[in-house]
């Protein structure tokens, strides 16, 4: 199934905690993603930010918004149990819990009222499903992709060289090529608008990586690839990056993981993202860093 909301998760949280005993968030995130019948890719997928599971990020939103409430309690660092009120509460029955139902208690609605205040907070609120790092997750990645497409428009309208110089700077910066001026003396001998060459695959150069950029705005099939492996059986080269600013075919795709020979493709989607990680031809306007309460520290038994 697919991954559920941070509401979703709340009534079967407290229901885990209900045995009164004291368990470890780690513990609750294990048993309810078996309850949820999550798949390992499920469990393991991750936040646009790649910082934290989503599923793990869900229950710990459930656990904050039920804390709030009174309903469970830290007992120590990492360390859950379910209150009072959490009990009395889970002998009523409840068909689900949320936010609307938590709002019934006094302790969560002034935690609500103070966090309204900030925008975002109240979209998430509104939205239901999002915690706040996804809401700012998936803004972050809308900026980014935004920012994919015009880095893209901007290689395909400048002169052939920058294409080299950008392709060469992500090599070095991604840890291929020794030095720049290695680098780029091995790069940009065909003059046909892309760039082929042999670069080290580390600084000492003890192996070489065969290299293909094509800026195109057809997609590149299989057949551009068979030429690419021919190239790399005549260079007695054993692996390859061909990198593309339009996209590949399935047929070249399916070829690529088939063959002994190591080919990494690169299309355009992936080459601005590679450019944006690494700092090419892009620069920061702003950096926020992202922190909340660690609340369970304040908890912790001394």
């Amino acid at each position: 199934m697919a991954i559920p909301d941070y509401q979703t998760i709340m009534l079967p949280l407290l229901k885990f905690l209900g045995d009164q005993q004291e368990h470890s968030t780690r513990e609750a995130i294990d048993i309810l993603a078996d309850q949820f019948k999550l798949t390992p890719e499920e469990r393991r997928k991750l936040l646009p930010s790649g910082q934290q599971a989503i599923f793990n990020n869900r229950v710990g939103w459930a656990r904050t918004y039920m804390k709030k409430a009174v309903l469970i309690d830290s007992t120590r660092r990492g360390f859950l149990r379910i209150t009072p009120k959490g009990l009395e509460i889970l002998s009523q029955k409840p068909q689900k819990i949320d936010v609307a139902f938590l709002e019934q208690f006094n302790e969560f609605k002034e935690f609500r009222a103070f966090r309204r205040e900030k925008s975002i907070e109240h979209e998430v609120f509104q939205g239901i499903k999002s915690t706040p790092e996804e809401v700012i997750s998936d803004m972050y990645q809308n900026l980014k992709d935004n920012l994919a497409k015009e880095l893209l428009q901007q290689i395909k309208s400048s002169p052939p060289s920058l294409f080299e110089d950008v392709v060469v700077e992500l090599m070095i910066k991604m840890g291929y090529g020794g030095s720049r001026e290695d680098a780029g003396k091995s790069i940009g001998q065909s003059g046909d608008e892309g760039i082929d060459g042999i670069i080290k695959e580390d600084r000492l150069g003890l192996d070489v990586i065969y290299l293909q950029a094509k800026r195109w705005e057809g997609t590149v099939g299989r057949p551009e690839i068979q030429k690419f492996a021919g190239a790399l059986d005549g260079q007695r080269a054993r692996k390859g990056i061909f990198i593309t600013t339009s996209d590949f075919s399935r047929d070249a795709l399916d070829y690529a993981s088939r063959i002994d020979k190591k080919i990494i493709l690169i299309d355009g989607d992936q080459l601005t993202q590679h450019m944006i990680d690494y700092n090419i031809g892009v620069s920061s306007q702003a950096v926020y860093e992202i922190k909340k309460l660690d609340s369970d520290y304040f908890s912790e038994s001394t």
